[in-house]
């Protein structure tokens, strides 16, 4: 134990008014509304904040301060593995996110191969085709529920890049995936953690089966012909020093990768579109730069999309994909002047940091340019903007994700105008990734 960890104050009690209830402990309060929770938190016990949870006393990490300290690891105190195999570990093992240390970095090394710059220029081109078919089918309507209808194009998308096209699959195939997908996610906020029927566990333990059986009819054909989709590059990449992924590997990947990849752009896509019709004058301002552009630009041109970055920025910023993140400490280690014992799981509460009056301008209202230059409010910290988390976890796809939901807007902007009342918010389900229960209702236009 270092000098620093025996002098380090302890994690504070938690009050008697703080505890929740019996057992589940505060896993309610937070589904109803984390900011409030989060917030109370802050207000009671500063940084590193006592909570219970599932019979286990946790700990909650508030403010870029700890969350930084936590993200940046320098003393490797802090795994991944443990902490999310208590949410959903059994349905993503061994996805990047779910390994650490040197395992995680050889991974990581292979991995950073299928998004490199000229790789993602090849699945930019392919971006276009595949959202032109997806929205194929999408008319004017005034109670369009955006949110669903962006996850079945997410999900096509995935089948495009990620599975080279989806013509050999059929609807129906696609709507069992993305089933399983949901159900997968969803065991995050499961009380029962075991494969029980009837049960979010029971749900996800199935549609993990599903998601294996549909990745490994494929493999052979993958490992045999190299093409330009993700799932193909993942059969085929290796190190300069010859390290390649195993079939494990690949099929690990695949579902950890096209569960991110179409769940967090389904979300901050459609929390774009709320955004954008209720405000009319920055939905103008974004079209005016896609009606600048042809209908399939290149990655150069995505890119230089500036209204839709700084729009896409803010949205990320109001309503975080992955609005906590979670560690467990493997050791004792001190994390803003307190001692965290090990064998502690805890939470990084990233979405409640973008939304703090010390670092933000009115940090409830929707105002883009806050990330212009000569505002950048995200570099009041360095970790005051983390919506893809920090350190060697960082989302290796973050590029990519942008790119996708740019190329969806793209098109969006140049073919509908849409309105959102300016007073609907959306009620959100937070029991595990957040989205709109009502399906984000808005009034769309054919232009």
């Amino acid at each position: 134990m270092t000098a620093e960890t025996l002098q380090a104050r302890h994690v504070p009690p938690l009050r008697r008014d703080d505890r929740g209830v019996p057992w589940i402990g505060q896993i309610f309060a937070y589904q109803k509304d984390p900011i409030r929770l989060y917030r109370r938190k802050w207000e009671h016990y500063g940084p590193v904040a006592p909570s219970h949870m599932l019979g286990k006393n946790t700990v909650i990490l508030l403010g870029p301060d700890a969350c930084g300290e936590a993200l940046q690891n320098r003393d490797k105190a802090f795994a991944n593995e443990p902490a999310w195999s208590q949410l959903v570990g059994p349905f993503f093992h061994g996805g990047l996110m779910l390994i650490d240390f040197d395992e995680h970095h050889d991974h990581r090394r292979i991995m950073q191969e299928a998004f490199t710059r000229p790789r993602l220029a090849g699945y930019t081109r392919r971006l276009h085709p595949a959202i032109e078919r997806g929205m194929a089918s999408w008319g004017s309507g005034k109670q369009f529920r955006a949110y669903w209808r962006l996850k079945q194009l997410t999900l096509d998308i995935a089948a495009d890049l990620f599975m080279g096209g989806a013509g050999q699959t059929s609807k129906a195939e696609m709507d069992r995936v993305n089933k399983a997908f949901i159900s997968c996610v969803q065991a995050a906020a499961g009380i029962v953690r075991a494969d029980v029927p009837l049960t979010r566990w029971g749900r996800a333990y199935r549609g993990r089966k599903v998601l294996e059986g549909f990745l490994r009819g494929y493999l052979p054909a993958k490992r045999a012909e190299r093409t330009d989709d993700i799932f193909s590059v993942l059969c085929h990449i290796e190190t300069d020093d010859g390290e390649r992924f195993t079939d494990d590997d690949v099929i690990n990947h695949m579902i950890f990768l096209m569960m991110a990849a179409h769940d967090t752009s389904t979300i901050t896509t459609s929390a774009i579109l709320q955004y954008l019709g209720q405000h009319p004058a920055w939905q103008d301002r974004c079209r005016a730069e896609s009606m600048a552009l042809g209908p399939a630009p290149e990655l150069a041109e995505l890119e230089s999309l500036v209204s839709i970055d700084l729009v896409m920025r803010e949205a990320l910023r109001l309503r975080a994909p992955v609005p906590v993140l979670v560690r467990y400490a493997v050791k004792d280690t001190v994390v803003q002047g307190v001692r965290i014992p090990a064998d502690t799981f805890c939470t990084l509460g990233i979405q409640f940091t973008q939304l703090m009056e010390e670092y933000w301008t009115n940090p409830m209202v929707f105002d883009p340019e806050r990330f212009a230059p000569g505002r950048r409010e995200d570099r009041s910290h360095r970790f005051a903007w983390e919506p893809f988390g920090g350190g060697v976890h960082k989302c290796i796809g973050l590029y990519f994700a942008g790119l996708e939901v740019k190329a969806i807007m793209h098109r969006l902007l140049r073919g509908y105008h849409w309105s959102v009342d300016p007073g609907y918010v959306p009620p959100i389900d937070n029991h595990s990734l957040p989205f709109p229960k009502d399906g984000q209702p808005i009034v769309l236009v054919r232009n």
